[in-house]
Parts: structure tokens; C-alpha cells; sequence
């Protein structure tokens, strides 16, 4: 089997075993399980709290005694375990330290299946610049694919959708003891001190104020990114308790509404090096940030109805906001630091967007959305009257018995159902993100270098 076939096949199951879940969690959370939305808030934490020693850990593994592709496929079983483990949890404190040790075991593999293509390429003699772009972007359509069959065969609030995340990562983790052999390179000398081994070197970058001050952004914007993951899909489906809008095409397959956020992440990535020759790193960086203004502006307002335009228009804005951001400020670090500090540096990058700044993101959203944002309806007058229906209305009804509730003879619900304001959310995000892009813009001082325009260069051939 030809080598950059398999590897892929790898990428494309690295995203499709997480995505199985990641976009319709919340469907499971609170539609099937009806758990709070504070206690949600920390289940997307535990993908940067992981994301924080997880690398660096199975990095210095793969660097002296294990062969890389060996000890991803022992996580990916690992991950597959957890995975089948999880539809029997039953309690939401629990199911937080499940998803966190599948996480410890899934985050890792993301750097490791990188290093793992790099490796065979440069070994079967591959160009990796030319070569691995092509092979990685087979990653995001895995990630697509998967949303979609999620969502097609009807389980984007079920258990199945993790029993689909395990069944498809035991068969990667078997499947990557068959991959080319990636033997440690022991590159890590042992007189490597323990801040150098988790490149807490980098810290020291934080005395210089530009620098720092871009990080203190890059944690910040990092929250963003995992507000969308969380509740994008929830958001949308939850469009069904209104009658005018139950049936619409939009909130029945929202999941795969949602996945043009990812096509148009891979489309995108084609006009980085335009936008970054034409504007400059930092630019670039503004109008990313003004692209995550856009994204939760438009679905503040928008519907399934006459506002799908803007739903489908947020998801398109995103490939903009998640690329531009991801690769301008990786070229800002790029060019920024020596050689000596580099590639802490970039880790440095990833532990303040995927690891602080999404427990932050996490954290603070759960509590803000269950805090102020959600109302509790106990009567069935009022509940009527929120999704414009009459009391009677037979598919507010349906919505409440499928939810096991019942309306008693005063007209009362056997039990409150909680309904979030999703335009005040929304809203909140939106107002969030405008005050992070204006003080960036105001705050952060830097002009168009000629190591820029080399490093932009490079990246246009």
C-alpha cells in the first residue's frame, strides 16, 4: 500500500474518531441526560487541561524508548476503551473524569500523528513541505465526515455517537501497529533539565511586552474556539421546541450545518498567504478576531427560518476566524524568537490557545450560560408562550413527554424544564470578542518585519 495513502487513511481517522462527539455532546447533555449547563462548561475543559502535560509527556516516550506510531496506537486503544465506557455513566461529576482521561489519551496523538507523517515522509524520501498539506487536510474531511454520519443515522443526542468514536478508534489503534516503524530519535539529551523537557523555557518570553501581550490575546481568543465546539450544535437543535421551526431541514440535521464551518476552514487555509502579503501579520491577526465578532454576531440573529442565511454565513466566517488566527500568530512566534527558543515557543503558543485558554473558555461560559441565561419554565402557559404556541399545541406536547414531562391539571409541569436564551448568549460571546479585537488592535504594537516577508514567502510556494 502506497505510503501516503496510509498516512491518509491515518489522518483521516485521527479526526474522525473525535468528532463522532465533539460537535453533538451537548446534545447528549442536555437533550438525553438533561444535566446543568455549569457542570457542561467543564466537560471542554478537560480537552485543554490535557492539552497542558499530555503532549510533552508522550513526546519525550516517543523521543527515547517507544516507536512513535507503537505508542499512538496503544492511546487510541486506550481512548476506544473510554469511549465504550462512557454511554454507562450516569452522573455528571463522573462523566467529567471519564471524558478527562479519554482526553489525556486523545489530545497527544494529535502532535504524535503529525510527527508520525513527517517521519515516514522524510524517510521514503518525500518532499514534507509539499507533500503533508495534502495528506493533513484528509484530517478535516474525516472530521466532516464523521459529524455527518453522526448526525444521518439519528444519534446526535444518543450514547451511540461514543460507541462510533470507539469502534472507529480500536480500529485506528490496530490499524497504526501496521504503519512504518518511527523509532526514537533521542534528540533529548538526559542532562535536559525538566523546564527544558516541557519547554517552560519559553515562559521567559513573557518579560518581553510585545510577546507576552500577544500569548495574554492568543489564551483569550483560545476561548472562543471552544465556545463554538460546545454549543453550536445544541444551539441549533434546540430550535425544535418551537412549532414553526421543528420541521425545518436545518434543525434536523444540524450537525451537518454546522460541518460548512469546516469546509470552510479547508478552503481558507488557500488564501492565507494572499491576505498575509497583503496586509501583514498582524492585520491578518485583527481580521481574524473580527471574524470571531462576525461568527457569534450572526448567529445572535440569525434563525432556521428567514436567519439561516446568517447561520450558514457565521459558518462560513469561521474558517476565516480559526484559520487566519491559528497560522498568522504561528508565524508571528515564527519569526519572533530565536532558533534556541523557537519551538518552545510554539508550544508555548498551543498550551495558551488549546490548554488555558480553553479551560477558561470552558469554565467561564458553563457558569455564565447556567447562571444568567437560563430559565427555568414551570407552567405550561408561560412555555407556550415562549415558542409562540397554544397550550394545547400537540408538538409542544411531544417535546415535553419526550422529555419526560407532564402537564398537570392546573397546568403545571410535573417537573421545570430549563430553556436558554441563546440571542443573549450569543450576544454576550459577540461582545466578548469585539472588546478582545479592539484592544488588540489599540494595544498591541508591531510592524511588517523582513523576516515576515520571507516566512509569507515560504509559504506562498
Amino acid at each position: 500500500m502506497n505510503v501516503k495513502f496510509r498516512l491518509t487513511l491515518m489522518s483521516f481517522m485521527q479526526f474522525f474518531v473525535w468528532a463522532a462527539w465533539l460537535i453533538t455532546i451537548a446534545n447528549y447533555w442536555f437533550g438525553t441526560k438533561q444535566w446543568d449547563g455549569a457542570d457542561f462548561g467543564i466537560i471542554f475543559s478537560t480537552m485543554g487541561i490535557a492539552s497542558l502535560f499530555m503532549p510533552t509527556l508522550t513526546g519525550i516516550l516517543a523521543d527515547k524508548w517507544i516507536n512513535a506510531e507503537k505508542l499512538y496506537g496503544i492511546l487510541h486503544l486506550l481512548y476506544a476503551i473510554v469511549m465504550f465506557y462512557l454511554p454507562q455513566v450516569n452522573d455528571p461529576h463522573t462523566f467529567f473524569w471519564v471524558i478527562l482521561v479519554a482526553m489525556c489519551f486523545y489530545m497527544p496523538t494529535i502532535a504524535l500523528s503529525n510527527s508520525i507523517s513527517y517521519t515516514t515522509l522524510k524517510n521514503s524520501e518525500f518532499d514534507v513541505v509539499k507533500d503533508f498539506p495534502p495528506i493533513r487536510v484528509w484530517g478535516t474531511i474525516g472530521f466532516i465526515v464523521a459529524m455527518w454520519i453522526t448526525n444521518l443515522t439519528g444519534n446526535k443526542a444518543s450514547a451511540n455517537q461514543f460507541y462510533i468514536a470507539g469502534i472507529s478508534a480500536l480500529a485506528l489503534g490496530v490499524y497504526s501497529f501496521t504503519l512504518p516503524a518511527c523509532k526514537p530519535s533521542n534528540l533529548i539529551s538526559d542532562r535536559t533539565t525538566f523546564i527544558q523537557k516541557f519547554g517552560l523555557e519559553a515562559f521567559k518570553l513573557f518579560s518581553d511586552y510585545k510577546m507576552a501581550l500577544f500569548f495574554i490575546f492568543s489564551m483569550f481568543l483560545g476561548g472562543a474556539l471552544q465556545l463554538t465546539n460546545a454549543y453550536g450544535d445544541v444551539f441549533l437543535d434546540e430550535f425544535k421546541m418551537f412549532p414553526k421551526y421543528a420541521d425545518l431541514y436545518v434543525v434536523k440535521r444540524s450537525t451537518l450545518i454546522l460541518s460548512i464551518s469546516q469546509i470552510s476552514e479547508t478552503l481558507f487555509i488557500l488564501a492565507i498567504p494572499f491576505f498575509l502579503k497583503r496586509f501583514g501579520i498582524k492585520k491578518v491577526m485583527v481580521i481574524a478576531m473580527t471574524a470571531w465578532v462576525l461568527r457569534f454576531g450572526l448567529f445572535a440573529f440569525g434563525n432556521p427560518a428567514d436567519g439561516l442565511w446568517m447561520i450558514v454565513l457565521s459558518c462560513i466566517v469561521y474558517g476565516m476566524a480559526f484559520d487566519f488566527f491559528n497560522i498568522s500568530g504561528s508565524l508571528f512566534v515564527e519569526t519572533s524568537t530565536t532558533p534556541k527558543t523557537r519551538s518552545s515557543a510554539q508550544g508555548l503558543f498551543m498550551m495558551m490557545t488549546n490548554g488555558f485558554g480553553a479551560v477558561f473558555g470552558s469554565l467561564v461560559s458553563g457558569w455564565m450560560i447556567d447562571r444568567f441565561f437560563t430559565k427555568a419554565y414551570t407552567n405550561i402557559q408561560a412555555t407556550a408562550n415562549l415558542v409562540g404556541a397554544q397550550p394545547d399545541d400537540k408538538h409542544l406536547l411531544s417535546f415535553l413527554s419526550n422529555k419526560g414531562i407532564t402537564v398537570l391539571a392546573n397546568g403545571d409541569l410535573s417537573r421545570a424544564i430549563d430553556v436558554k436564551d441563546w440571542h443573549s448568549i450569543w450576544l454576550s460571546f459577540t461582545i466578548y470578542a469585539l472588546i478582545i479585537t479592539v484592544l488588540f488592535a489599540l494595544m498591541f504594537k508591531h510592524k511588517h518585519t523582513r523576516a515576515e516577508q520571507k516566512a509569507i514567502e515560504a509559504i506562498s510556494h
